[in-house]
């Protein structure tokens, strides 16, 4: 057996190819930084980094015969691997077929195996693997849910991208009870309850990033039905410029989170990015110096400097709760996930009243109506005026597709449409950016809270200080040929 194990550089390398990479098992070749390229009559191809010990290259060359190693640097190759065992010959789509061959679910019950990361569950039962390929495929697209319905003849499994749902594969109705089973065991649940609805929790790595998934289950005629929320726990993207906040209003949005006491509210309905802006923020300020904790339902991203407190409201864990008890830890700013009720409000307003900076999300349609919805709430208006800093309302517009968007003159104006190909699922848009509305509480504005004032007024009131609604922020984005006109009057529905 000749083996060459003298890494080489290279300029250019050949594209890998993931039949030869599957050789070997994907924990040995991430633990031993080595990767099969290619299968030639010759020997193998492996791409290695500084990191491989010879004792891996010895293992490769044992059971491959003779090799040639080719060095590329470390995180190279790491992405080189994630790439290469998680290519779509593992999607969820193809591996059905395989599952709804087993005639025999019994093994679904065995114990979950002790996995450190998704794609080194291959070798474990259909359904598990089938469940392991939703996952990864999810996250391999940037899914935020995936939904798992039963419905009379079948059962249908859709991911959420860019806000919309699609189809992704359809198991028969005799898998679904079996799915659901499984999902339960990871997620901790009572499997023999099917009436009452369930949530629970399953903490993962895919491709060696960490996942959290919540997952729900809801008793239906048809079955239990689950919808799992992926939040991927990694917050090195979180920066309000690239999220789509135009400079006008980052730089009045700045100088709001900058102020030392007071309540910046972040307002939309469910899905729209709130909780995003709000990390967004958290991250451009200063943790060194300055004691920031949040209180949220759930942890969504771990940030560093920062002290984060989950909300459990089976054990009474509740946001006033656990808000009451931050106030005694001695906090400069605190995030609020969510202002809900009237008690968490009052502890949010007597914070910023006391000397602190409370950022908090709230649901409401537009900026103006933040008001309301609070004083609605039982929020006195003369402490709310005092208190509100500034409000900012948010929407999600998908941007349309770079590979496939079509150009059009319309009444005189040029306007980009959705057209649909292989690279985004064949909806004509990929990935997604934001529409603001921010409107800054000066002393004429202040005074009308307190005067109970009309949303329509205090929207008025903040047109004529150059406020820009949502809809007219979208403007250039249509105008940049980023997003279409039907897009951001879905999302904005004209506003």
């Amino acid at each position: 057996m000749s083996t060459s194990v003298a890494p080489q550089p290279v300029l250019e390398r050949e594209a890998l190819s993931p039949l030869a990479a599957r050789l070997v098992p994907y924990a040995f070749a991430r633990n031993g930084q080595i990767l099969v390229a290619h299968q030639r009559p010759e020997g193998v191809e492996v791409w290695v980094s500084e990191r491989t010990s010879d004792a891996a290259l010895a293992e490769v060359a044992r059971n491959l015969g003779a090799l040639t190693a080719v060095r590329l640097p470390a995180d190279e190759l790491a992405q080189a691997i994630n790439q290469a065992y998680a290519r779509n010959d593992g999607s969820a789509a193809q591996i059905v077929g395989e599952v709804e061959g087993e005639v025999d679910l019994s093994r679904l019950m065995q114990d979950i195996p002790e996995v450190e990361d998704l794609l080194e569950s291959e070798d474990d039962a259909p359904i598990i693997r089938m469940i392991n390929a939703l996952l990864t495929q999810a996250a391999r697209e940037h899914a935020s849910d995936i939904h798992i319905e039963p419905f009379e003849n079948a059962s249908v499994v859709r991911f959420r991208v860019d806000g919309t749902l699609r189809d992704v594969v359809r198991p028969k109705k005799a898998l679904h009870g079996a799915l659901i089973s499984r999902i339960k065991i990871m997620a901790q649940l009572d499997i023999a309850e099917k009436r009452l609805p369930q949530d629970g929790r399953i903490t993962l790595r895919v491709a060696g990033r960490p996942v959290d998934v919540r997952v729900s289950t809801l008793p239906t005629g048809h079955g239990e039905r689950a919808v799992l929320r992926l939040l991927e726990k990694d917050a090195q993207h979180l920066n309000l410029e690239a999220l789509g906040m135009g400079p006008d209003t980052l730089d009045q949005f700045d100088k709001l989170i900058s102020r030392p006491h007071g309540i910046v509210l972040v307002t939309g309905p469910t899905g729209s990015g709130k909780t995003t802006t709000l990390y967004a923020s958290l991250s451009r300020l200063e943790t060194t110096t300055t004691n920031i904790m949040t209180v949220e339902d759930p942890i969504e991203y771990d940030l560093s400097g920062i002290g984060q407190t989950q909300v459990n409201e089976r054990i009474g864990m509740t946001f006033a709760r656990a808000l009451r008890s931050i106030l005694r830890q001695d906090p400069d700013v605190i995030m609020i996930g969510e202002i809900r009720d009237l008690e968490t409000a009052q502890i949010a307003v007597q914070a910023s009243l006391t000397g602190h900076l409370v950022l908090a999300t709230l649901h409401t349609n537009d900026a103006a109506s933040a008001v309301t919805r609070l004083t609605d709430m039982g929020v006195e208006p003369y402490l709310l005026a005092s208190s509100l800093l500034g409000v900012l309302a948010q929407r999600l517009v998908r941007r349309l597709c770079p590979a496939c968007k079509e150009e059009r003159v319309e009444d005189g104006r040029r306007h980009w449409h959705p057209v649909g190909c292989d690279k985004c699922g064949r909806s004509g848009y990929a990935g997604r950016r934001g529409v603001y509305e921010l409107l800054v509480i000066d002393d004429a504005v202040r005074t009308m809270i307190h005067h109970n004032a009309a949303d329509a007024e205090i929207l008025a009131a903040g047109r004529e200080r150059g406020m820009r609604t949502l809809r007219e922020d979208g403007e250039r984005w249509i105008a940049s040929g980023l997003t279409s006109l039907e897009e951001l009057l879905r999302v904005t529905g004209g506003a």
